[in-house]
């Protein structure tokens, strides 16, 4: 299972607990925000050091391009978790645990920039608060939208979403195929990683986990 990580302080000098988000969100918001033309000239450098002419008609318009797919592709730096639930946070008395299954994952390797993608599972144990069901599947979207290592994601999101919710328990568990490892290196097709992060009640009981995991393998599932 994932390990939980250690309290970071955030923005504003405070303590997050094990697994928040406050150290991640402080870390990014202290960058200048890029500017799409300065990206766009990078791009065409880069064209050009690659052996081939920005100016062709092809490639006239893919700096621009490829500005705006990398801002896009990043803009998770620039979204706070808070601004994300949009104070989407009802009070209910449940204590039922609440699983959203097959969010789609697509982000980009932070060792080649290639984009690694696939689906994640998010269940949570709820005390008295509970978050509106979009707003996990944006979560997953505000961390997916940065340079990543698929670990670090699966435990932002668990860390996230305990966080907003103020959760009894979070189980993440995310699978993915990393072209990084597809399309160049080992050129492993079919290989799937797998990695999961569980705080609470999920890590301390071991029925609550495996209830967990055995509804996102149901045999409905899919």
């Amino acid at each position: 299972m994932g390990r939980i990580p250690d309290a970071r302080t955030d923005a504003d000098g405070g303590k997050t607990r094990p697994g928040g988000t406050g150290w991640q969100e402080g870390r990014h918001m202290k960058h200048q925000a890029p500017q799409e033309e300065r990206i766009a000239e990078l791009i065409r450098r880069l064209l050009r050091e690659l052996g081939e002419d920005p100016a062709r008609e092809g490639l006239r318009t893919t700096p621009q391009r490829v500005a705006q797919s990398l801002l896009f592709l990043t803009s998770g730096y620039r979204q706070a978790t808070r601004k994300v639930i949009n104070g989407a946070i009802f009070q209910s008395q449940t204590n039922n645990m609440i699983i959203v299954r097959d969010i789609e994952v697509y982000s980009l390797c932070e060792h080649h920039m290639l984009p690694f993608y696939g689906r994640c599972h998010v269940g949570y144990v709820a005390r008295d608060k509970v978050l509106g069901v979009s707003k996990i599947a944006r979560l997953v979207d505000c961390f997916a939208r940065r340079l990543q290592i698929q670990e670090r994601l699966t435990e932002e999101v668990a860390g996230a979403v305990r966080d907003a919710a103020d959760a009894e328990g979070v189980g993440v568990v995310m699978e993915c195929r990393h072209l990084c490892m597809m399309m160049r290196g080992v050129e492993k097709q079919n290989s799937v990683m797998t990695t999961s992060t569980v705080l609470g009640s999920f890590r301390k009981n071991s029925a609550t986990r495996t209830e967990f995991l055995s509804l996102i393998r149901s045999s409905f599932h899919g």
